[in-house]
């Protein structure tokens, strides 16, 4: 009987080693087949916004690079925020502060950290076309019936628009509708009249291709409304342990105003997509992105 018993307990641990020992082949193909261990999901929010894209897909990239499954969930600011919050998102790449988005800043500022500025002194506000008389606030307010009392803003809920109410109730602008719609219909109708040399005042921002395009200036009048912001990163508190190496990296990311405009102008002339010109950029700024990644 112990005999017996003894060459079934052989026969198990016989068993149960070549499991392990196949279950590690198994974990050595994976990390083979992968090229690099699977270290989770990064979840990045998305606006609607142009200048939004390219940084978005070189960070998603380069995760990607180091292993990280990644997703990018293209929804409005207000719910990347919330989503941030909840930890159900972990990294927006375009918050536009101190100014800009000041009050729902201060509304998540305890759940939220700054994780990187990805560049400076970024300028927004009301433009117009240089050919037009009219230089600023006041002059325009003076030639409401030629604009056909009328402000082009992008979709509700960006900052960009909640400032342009500000400025329209301070400066008593009360001749002119904000119209606010998508991105892509603001610079559809913008772009048309500037082509046939006629007046239009929409609500503009650098880095956008609308510049690499066309000679455009900036209201004078409007600075103590619109004030050059920086853009960044930014992630919910606690993200430091949860992805400390995700954080690492992105806590070194940078990019040029130039650059990103530059590529949003390739996407929209060239139709090259977001992730090729991503591509593109890691490949020609391969020596930051070691750097990055502390290679």
């Amino acid at each position: 009987m112990r005999k017996f018993l003894l060459f079934f307990i052989t026969i198990a641990l016989v068993t149960l080693a070549a499991c392990g020992n196949g279950e590690e082949e198994n974990n050595e193909s994976n990390k083979e087949g992968n090229g690099k261990e699977e270290k989770g999901t990064i979840v990045f929010g998305q606006t609607p916004w142009t200048s939004t894209a390219p940084p978005t897909q070189i960070a998603k990239q380069i995760l990607e690079e180091q292993g990280f499954e990644v997703e990018v969930q293209q929804v409005s600011q207000p719910i990347i925020w919330d989503g941030m919050r909840n930890k159900d998102i972990d990294f927006f790449m375009d918050a536009w502060l101190p100014y800009t988005e000041a009050p729902r800043w201060e509304e998540f500022k305890n759940d939220l950290v700054k994780v990187a500025t990805s560049y400076e002194n970024a300028k927004l506000g009301w433009v117009v076309p240089s050919y037009v008389e009219e230089n600023s606030i006041e002059e325009l307010k003076a030639n409401a019936e030629k604009y056909n009392e009328e402000i082009l803003t992008i979709a509700e809920g960006a900052g960009i628009v909640e400032v342009s109410k500000d400025l329209i109730e301070g400066e008593k602008l009360e001749d002119f509708d904000l119209k606010p719609s998508s991105e892509g219909a603001m610079i559809s109708v913008a772009q048309a009249k500037i082509a046939d040399q006629e007046p239009v005042v929409f609500t503009a921002w650098r880095p956008h291709s609308i510049f690499a395009r066309n000679d455009l200036k900036f209201l004078e009048g409007q600075e103590e409304y619109f004030k050059p912001d920086n853009v960044y990163v930014l992630s919910y508190k606690g993200i430091e342990e949860a992805q400390p190496e995700a954080y690492e990296i992105l806590s070194n990311w940078s990019i040029s105003i130039d650059d990103v405009e530059a590529m949003i102008l390739a996407n929209e002339e060239n139709g090259t997509s977001f992730e090729e010109l991503a591509a593109d950029w890691i490949e020609n700024n391969r020596e930051k992105v070691d750097q990055m990644i502390g290679k």
